[in-house]
């Protein structure tokens, strides 16, 4: 089924996204509007008293300073527990040059020129900050299209022009004397347009970022920027410290330090001070969040530009609000009623402002700003049209600093994008926080990836089969046609690997053997034919058949054009299991194809120029989609180049993947990603996992998510970083072969997490991220449940004492591991270790409770069971030890179940199904055997001969076999065949001694094509006794007479005993019945569009009624000859002109031809190119292993000794637990003892005392305290998690009809066959 958008989410969606802009708007506002309120109260020309103005003064310094303060903290903590790098001088020395001619701009402008200039001036003159961008983008020329640079142009004019205007309007009211305006505003103005000069250099990284400037300087900042960020911080601070000393110190001479000490009158002034420098410093830090939040949802227009964009208008709409309504009010109540002119008005009234200098009748702050906006042209006695010259000022500003940052609106940025990849700075600009956001987003490109889907298959079901079959056509249908770009950025291609995928049928009579595909590969091949009808309605179009050193090869092209291949290995050939089939696709993926596409000129030229195509579902041919995705890959670094590890049996969605794709995009350093693993099936050890799924991905993953590191990303859906992957140590370990038993436990046991351990020690971070679910099947049975985790538990506990035994190098390593955490993991352990024993006296406990036991008796009753279990392990064989889990299983839930109640009983039992599990597989750990979906299908199968007919048929309730067979008459028929098989069986060893013909020799190849194609045809004939013994005969004959030729014809063309199985499998689509459903869906595809609804429909009747007329007689499950389809096709594609010019319809030609070629196109046999390549990675890493019996008995000796070890330290320190509690017990709480004294309910205090003991309290609170901080973790990682949910907004792809197909688009190569027959050869 399709991913739905689910209404009701939707909605929540944009709600959120509503919230977040609204938020950003207000947060932005109020900042803002703060700072002017503090400037205003600190101007010179205020009515405040000298003392309040000084205060107000140093609440504003204090405004400048929190944000370089919480930048010093923030750089400070990553440098004490993250890595440091040693800053190179030169680079730092220009930063910090840098940073300080800006914190003097900035603190010049706001601590020197504001307070000189009314409200509505400060509002806009913050606007020509964008000057210096606007420069470095026209000199850089940083637009992809020429015409664009008229946006920074235009920024440069209207910011040049609000200079202008602002000196004009000054000089209006110098010489209009207004509010009496001096001659030395003309100084401030300087000094104000100087500091945004210097102001604006606060973002001159960004565009040399986007223009690939002084990359070695950045790429080198970027190692050091949070040492950089520290001293920076401290320079900022110390540069507006001493602004303000020397300007109003020295300068100025205004402050009274003795002012400084306020006393109770001075209440209104502190709390009034401190809300505004409360307001200004949280809400310019809640803005720059919020705006991070907008960014990371995938809001950026509505929730980030725009309301970031829209402040600057708020906070003129909400003063010029307040001013109208000061004025009617106060106006109003000191000169009784007004009429007239608006402007009149305004006059009056800011006149009697003057009245009200020591009147207690308005709040401070409101009457101030009224005050300050009368100082502008608006209150000039002689000319009212200057006013309108602020105005154009304004939006001059305005303009210049939306023009500059046209890009925001453009920009696509990734979902949960990294904070540093978002922004230049980390540092924000309080005083300009609005353009501070915008000027600092990041001039960028979204960056493309390449996921390669790497499935491992191992004896799965045709259920299992078909759920990771249909995730991967799900993904196929969200990407899309790979040649078009897709608003994730991203291709993919599907790998399947099936271990185990050959069985060999002996002929017992002729003494010959086939090695031919197994149940479980022709399962696989009827998923993928049914997930392709469920998608298409059709049959696969394009499937290929390769030969390959491992084993063979199939290669699909999905629906919308993507690749799927799908590996068979033999494991007489190759290495089988999951850890070998991971290298093989690792070592293949990233080594090969990386090396290939940096590398073209290796890819060698194709044997088969006649059908060097593939062709899509949507009408378009496109050569080699293979090596078409390779040549995406030269512009994809390893960086971002991801494999998608799966089992079988996964189920997934689309957006699963991508929310992974986001976490490795947002971290450079993230080398692995997982996400939460849901366990399906029914019965009740499959609800058991589900509870332990969800208290290890509730608690225990995102508590090692937060605090460090995921310490095993899951390998049936888990996505890993190439980079990483080819990182030193990590695969080139990986494909170390296990020689000894700790290995053995360590390496094949959990392959998975051993990999995740390398990844950690090289330095690669892990992570999870809740919100990408994938389903797996999980044990529905006792036996298999214990036999999976006998794996795992071993497997867990190696791999985290490897980590912790290399801890200290891993710290260093590694920014993600601390101490801390290493010290966390440590405790885990050994709660872990401790377990049994803990169970135990929970159940000892249990026991005192409810039967009124005994604390000595309670804890010898619960000992009991355990050691006799142990006991059973070590004398029984496995099976008998399950069964006898289960057995204990069972009577402990009755008991449990019946002695608690709910959900405590439930507890209970899964805390004794760890118990016993844990002593399983201690105790097992010496069988190092997979223990899961062992079967017997792949073995060898002795042919049946004489048979003519074995079906399996249901009859109501019975099922019954139906066999006939061949009389013994026909035994010298079988005879001659079987002569005839084995004097043709050695000749493919005489020719791999001779080479086979080049192509570029044409009267060769002609005469192997006449050869070929001769004896296809005479293949593909109905299979009778008579035809197969004329057939032999004349293959017989003709090796007698022309041997030179027929040499050749068989060096180049002979295949595998599997290879005509499976291609007869495919040829199914050439029925009579599938291939008039297939033309009928192609017809229909091809011409989607509405416009061509009439004449589809009409070319689907006529067509079908050729198809019927050309195969009267032809049954329905017959396969067509290739003179059959040569004809077939030469009559529908006359039929279809003819049908396309009566409707003047011509244009649509090519595409209907099109359509009815991919309709008889045959499955392909084709031959591999990477022979080299596996021939040499198969004989270094994975040759079959064949160990002499001798190094197995060792191997066995030395397992059985390191399970000898581990459990006798698991059985030692866990009896030394329960045997301190039982002593403690034994001795009495009066001994030792913490004693809490009872009260009684009226509060009178008790004679008797609550005794605890220490030791159990001591570790009952350690518990209760790693309990209390995972859940802490959980709550902090699910609001980011929600967070990202948010941002993803992606379905599956709608079919949408295609109104404009153009002809120019459809690649057609006229030298390529234009018969099918010819691909039948092949």
């Amino acid at each position: 089924e399709k991913e739905q958008k689910r209404r009701c989410f939707q909605i929540a969606q944009y709600l959120v996204a509503v919230i977040v802009g609204l938020a950003v708007l207000a947060s932005a506002v109020v900042a803002k509007g703060s700072l002017l309120v503090l400037s205003t109260l600190s101007s010179p020309t205020s009515m405040r008293s000298p003392k309040e103005k000084q205060f107000y003064m140093l609440m504003l310094v204090f405004c400048l300073v929190c944000p370089n303060f919480l930048v010093f903290l923030k750089s400070l903590w990553r440098c004490a527990f993250k890595n440091f790098v040693q800053p190179n001088m030169k680079t730092m020395s220009f930063i910090c040059a840098v940073e300080c001619l800006v914190s003097l701009g900035t603190s010049v402008l706001v601590l020197v020129v504001m307070p000189q200039f009314d409200v509505l001036t400060n509002l806009f003159i913050s606007g020509g900050v964008c000057i210096m961008s606007a420069i470095l983008q026209i000199a850089f020329r940083l637009q992809k299209e020429t015409w664009k640079i008229v946006f920074p142009l235009c920024s440069l004019t209207f910011t040049v022009a609000g200079y202008c205007l602002l000196g004009l309007d000054y000089h209006v009211r110098v010489t209009s004397f207004v509010d009496r305006q001096t001659s030395e505003c003309y100084i401030y103005i300087g000094i104000g347009v100087f500091s945004s000069l210097l102001i604006s250099l606060c973002w001159w990284e960004n565009p040399l970022q986007a223009t690939n400037r002084m990359q070695d300087t950045l790429s080198e900042l970027d190692g050091f920027r949070d040492f950089v960020f520290v001293i920076t911080s401290i320079l900022r601070i110390i540069v507006i410290g001493g602004v303000y000393l020397v300007y109003h110190v020295l300068i100025q001479k205004s402050i009274t330090w003795s002012d400084f000490n306020l006393n109770n009158a001075d209440s209104e002034l502190l709390q009034t001070g401190l809300v505004l420098l409360f307001l200004q410093a949280f809400c310019s830090a809640a803005c720059h969040w919020f705006g991070v939040v907008a960014c990371k949802i995938h809001a950026v227009r509505m929730s980030f530009a725009l309301p970031v964009c829209c402040t600057g208008p708020t906070v003129l709409l909400l003063g010029l609000i307040l001013f109208l309504t000061q004025a009617q009010k106060l106006g109003g109540a000191d000169n009784g009623s007004i009429t007239g002119r608006f402007l009149s008005f305004v006059l009056c009234f800011c006149e009697s402002l003057a009245f009200l200098n020591h009147k207690n009748t308005s709040i401070v702050v409101l009457l101030e700003i009224t005050r300050s906006i009368c100082r502008t042209s608006l209150n000039s006695y002689y000319l009212q049209w200057p006013f309108s010259m602020l105005a154009l000022e304004g939006v001059c500003m305005w303009l210049g600093f939306v023009t500059c940052t046209y890009y925001v609106w453009k920009i696509k940025v990734q979902r949960i994008e990294r904070t540093s990849q978002l922004f230049v700075r980390r540092l924000y600009e309080s005083a300009f926080i609005d353009l501070s956001l915008l000027l600092n987003t990041k001039m960028k490109v979204p960056r493309s990836c390449v996921i390669y889907l790497c499935a491992t298959m191992w004896h799965e079901t045709y259920d299992e089969m078909l759920k990771i079959l249909t995730s991967m056509f799900r993904l196929d249908r969200y990407r899309g046609d790979p040649k078009e770009e897709h608003k994730d950025c991203f291709d993919f291609e599907c790998h399947i690997f099936v271990d185990d995928a050959f069985m060999t049928e002996k002929d017992a009579e002729k003494g010959t053997e086939k090695r031919l595909v197994n149940s479980y590969v022709n399962d696989l091949i009827n998923v993928v034919v049914e997930v392709y009808r469920v998608f298409t309605n059709k049959e696969p179009d394009d499937v290929s058949i390769i030969e390959a050193p491992y084993g063979g090869r199939l290669m699909f092209v999905m629906p919308e054009g993507n690749m799927l291949y799908v590996h068979l290995k033999d494991k007489g050939l190759i290495r089988n299991k999951k850890r070998w089939s991971q290298i093989m696709y690792m070592y293949y993926l990233l080594g090969w194809k990386g090396y290939i596409v940096k590398n073209p000129q290796k890819i060698t030229r194709q044997i088969n120029p006649c059908r060097a195509s593939l062709v899509s579902l949507d009408g378009e041919i496109f050569l080699l989609p293979q090596y078409d995705n390779d040549n995406k890959r030269k512009f994809i670094s390893d960086d971002n180049t991801y494999i998608l590890a799966l089992d079988g049996d996964t189920d997934f969605q689309p957006k699963a993947v991508i929310l992974l794709v986001d976490r490795l995009r947002m971290y450079e350093n993230v080398g692995a990603a997982c996400g939460r693993i849901h366990p399906t099936g029914m019965g009740p050890m499959v609800w058991y996992q589900k509870f332990e799924y969800a208290v290890g991905h509730w608690l225990q993953k995102t508590a090692e998510h937060v605090f460090g590191s995921v310490l095993c990303s899951p390998g049936c859906f888990s996505l890993f970083r190439g980079s990483a992957l080819m990182d030193d140590n990590v695969l080139k370990r990986y494909t170390t072969t296990a020689t000894r038993a700790a290995e053995y436990v360590q390496y094949d046991q959990g392959e998975d997490r051993w990999l995740c351990t390398l990844l950690l020690q090289q330095g690669w971070r892990v992570e999870y991220n809740a919100a990408s679910d994938a389903y797996t099947n999980s044990p529905q049975e006792f036996k298999e449940f214990y036999n999976q985790r006998r794996r795992w538990g071993p497997s867990t506990l190696a791999n985290t004492l490897d980590l912790l035994h290399s801890g200290a190098e891993t710290v260093k390593r590694n920014s993600s591991i601390s101490r801390l955490y290493i010290l966390y993991q440590m405790f885990t352990v050994g709660s872990s270790i401790l377990g049994p024993a803990s169970v135990t006296l929970m159940i000892a406990g249990a026991f005192q409770f409810i039967f009124k036991l005994a604390g000595t008796l309670s804890i010898i009753i619960a000992s009991i069971p355990p050691v006799f279990y142990i006991i059973i392990c070590f004398v029984a064989k496995p099976n008998i030890q399950i069964t006898i889990a289960g057995i204990m299983s069972v009577l402990y839930a009755f008991l449990m179940t019946a002695s608690f109640f709910s959900i405590i009983g439930v507890w209970y039992d899964y805390l004794l199904g760890y118990l016993l599990l844990t002593i399983y597989s201690l105790v097992n750990m010496h069988i190092v055997t997979w223990g899961t979906r062992e079967s017997n299908k792949g073995e060898a199968v002795k042919k049946q001969h004489n048979i003519l007919c074995d079906r399996n048929c249901k009859l109501c309730c019975w099922d019954m076999k139906i066999q006939v067979t061949q009389e013994k008459e026909n035994l010298i028929l079988q005879q001659i065949t079987g002569q005839t098989v084995q004097q043709a069986a050695p000749v493919p060893n005489t020719t791999k001694e001779i080479p086979p013909e080049p192509i570029s020799k044409p009267e060769p190849q002609a005469k192997v094509n006449t050869s070929k194609k001769k004896a296809v045809e005479a293949a593909k004939k109905p299979r009778t006794a008579k035809s197969k013994r004329r057939s032999s005969e004349s293959s017989d004959t003709s090796s007698s007479k022309e041997l030179p030729v027929k040499v050749v014809v068989l060096c180049v063309f002979v295949r595998k005993d599997w290879v005509m199985p499976v291609k007869e499998e495919f040829l199914k689509k050439l029925t009579y019945a599938n291939m008039k459903r297939n033309l009928q869906e192609q017809i229909r595809y091809t011409l989607r569009n509405r416009d061509y609804d009439d004449v589809c429909e009409e070319l689907v009747l006529m067509l079908t009624d050729t198809l019927n007329g050309q195969l009267v007689g032809v049954g329905p499950e017959d396969v067509l000859t290739g003179s059959q389809l040569e004809e077939l096709q030469y009559a529908l594609t006359e039929q279809a002109r003819r049908i396309l010019k009566t409707s003047r319809m011509e244009r649509l030609e090519r595409r209907v031809k099109l359509a009815i070629e991919k309709t008889l196109t045959a499955p392909q046999v084709q031959k591999l190119d990477e022979n080299d390549f596996w021939i040499k990675l198969i004989e270094r890493y994975l040759k079959p292993i064949n160990d002499p019996k001798s190094h197995q008995e060792e191997v066995t000796r030395e397992l059985k000794s390191l399970r000898n070890k581990a459990v006798f330290l698991y059985f030692i320190i866990n009896v030394l637990w329960v045997v301190a509690t039982f002593f403690l017990q034994a001795i009495g709480n009066d001994v030792i003892s913490i004693k809490i004294p009872k009260y009684y309910p009226n509060g009178t205090q008790s004679d008797e005392f609550l005794k605890v003991e220490p030791v159990s309290l001591m570790f009952l609170l350690s518990f209760a305290v790693l309990l209390i901080v995972q859940f802490l973790a959980m709550l902090y990682h699910r609001v980011y998690t929600l967070i990202h949910v948010v941002s993803y907004r992606g379905t599956e792809k709608d079919y949408k009809e295609r109104d404009n197909v153009s002809n120019s688009n459809l690649f057609f190569n006229e030298n390529l066959c234009t018969t099918v027959s010819e691909a039948l050869l092949y």
